[in-house]
């Protein structure tokens, strides 16, 4: 396609008329987004319901498409309406602006993380119902809030609530990550997050002195031994090319605080760590290693958890899974590689699966630097095209299970 043609297409005309709306941290307006999506809606001829899980500056809206066999648990298209922020000045164009360039390239803050995918959710679903399409089970297409500061305003207060419940929700797709090859990723599955503070007391004193037990001494003996861990899960990653990131645990220090004066031992000094436990961890030795640390280095540390998420298993991708075959099935007619993968980072799929709900992460950019949360984010108009051709035939096989 050309130019012109990316400038009259509908469905790109939609996309970038939400990505114009400027939903972003550290306090985003959902309400122009609701708007947006009601219009879409109302275009669809769909119900849209809108949740409010926590408070009412934090929705949840719901497309519902009947199936055939409502009673059937049904099919949960999840996005997130949040976006990361922006430094205006890095950019070449406008991060709201959603400009196309001569290439075809989309800029805008959310091109690929991920309100594309949540349009083309709606693309897709356009053109089934147009063409007559008549789906076995009910497709629930969700847009959700606070995704990007970890859902606890959004998806995961929204999974305890009766609303949810009575979706019924049998599986779930959420966002994925764009693919710099010709593979698609898919992800199966996410990493625990354990975000921790070490609160390390010491003998206090005059910084002229050999003080015994200082919070010093104690801080360097627990960044020693998690440093080395962390070396131990580098050499893993790095003598294996089989594994991805998603596959071993991260360990990186993230804050140090404390002290009052340069000549004065502190009485107390913190250390936080930011830990994502592979899906190979046993959560109880972890702790147990985390606390024989703390007494070796001599005790008075207090471990505080900011983040202790639980292990969540992953999402089977084999026959005792028919949402995995009927998604692969969909992948195979169109001839796509695809390319199984742990999540580095976090999505709400996570929610899912901690209920006991299969579910994948998804998004149909291959051939595409991965630009999430990355200055002058953008996503091609023919990739976004292609993306709404591949979602109307995963959608309709997995509505088929």
């Amino acid at each position: 396609m050309d130019a012109s043609g990316w400038e009259s297409n509908v469905e790109l005309q939609y996309f970038r008329e939400y990505l114009q709306i400027p939903s972003m941290h550290p306090n985003p307006n959902y309400e122009p987004c609701l708007k947006f999506l009601q219009r879409q809606a109302e275009q669809l001829e769909l119900p849209m319901t809108v949740h409010y899980p926590v408070n009412e500056q934090n929705p949840v809206a719901v497309l519902t498409w009947l199936g055939e066999n409502p009673q059937l648990p049904s099919i949960l298209l999840n996005s997130h309406m949040d976006v990361v922020p922006v430094f205006p000045e890095k950019w070449t164009h406008p991060p709201f602006g959603a400009d196309i360039d001569t290439e075809g390239r989309i800029f805008a803050r959310g091109a690929q993380d991920m309100k594309c995918v949540g349009m083309q959710y709606l693309a897709a679903i356009r053109e089934l119902k147009s063409s007559g399409v008549k789906l076995k089970r009910t497709i629930h297409i969700s847009f959700v809030a606070d995704e990007e500061l970890g859902g606890n305003l959004g998806m995961r207060p929204f999974v305890t609530t009766d609303h949810f419940r009575a979706l019924n929700v049998g599986f779930g797709l959420d966002e994925g990550l764009a693919s710099p090859t010709a593979e698609f990723s898919v992800f199966n599955a996410e990493r625990s997050v354990w975000q921790i503070h070490f609160k390390i007391s010491g003998t206090a004193g005059h910084g002229s002195l050999l003080l015994p037990k200082t919070a010093g001494e104690k801080l360097s003996y627990i960044l020693d031994k998690m440093m080395a861990l962390r070396k131990v899960q580098e050499a893993r990653l790095q003598s294996n090319p089989k594994l991805t990131i998603g596959d071993v645990t991260t360990i990186n220090l993230t804050r140090i605080g404390g002290g009052v004066q340069s000549n004065v031992v502190p009485p107390l000094l913190t250390i936080c760590f930011d830990v994502r436990l592979a899906l190979d961890v046993d959560h109880q030795q972890f702790k147990a290693d985390l606390h024989r640390w703390m007494m070796e280095a001599g005790g008075g540390i207090e471990l505080e958890y900011e983040h202790k998420e639980p292990y969540v298993p992953a999402t089977p991708v084999d026959d005792s899974n028919p949402f995995w075959l009927a998604f692969k099935r969909a992948t195979d007619v169109l001839e796509l590689v695809v390319k199984l993968q742990t999540f580095s980072g976090g999505t709400d799929s996570w929610f899912l699966r901690q209920l006991g709900i299969p579910a994948l992460g998804f998004s149909p950019m291959n051939n595409t630097p991965i630009l999430l949360h990355d200055h002058d984010e953008f996503l091609q108009a023919d990739t976004y095209l292609r993306g709404i051709e591949i979602y109307k035939k995963i959608i309709a096989s997995l509505a088929s299970v």
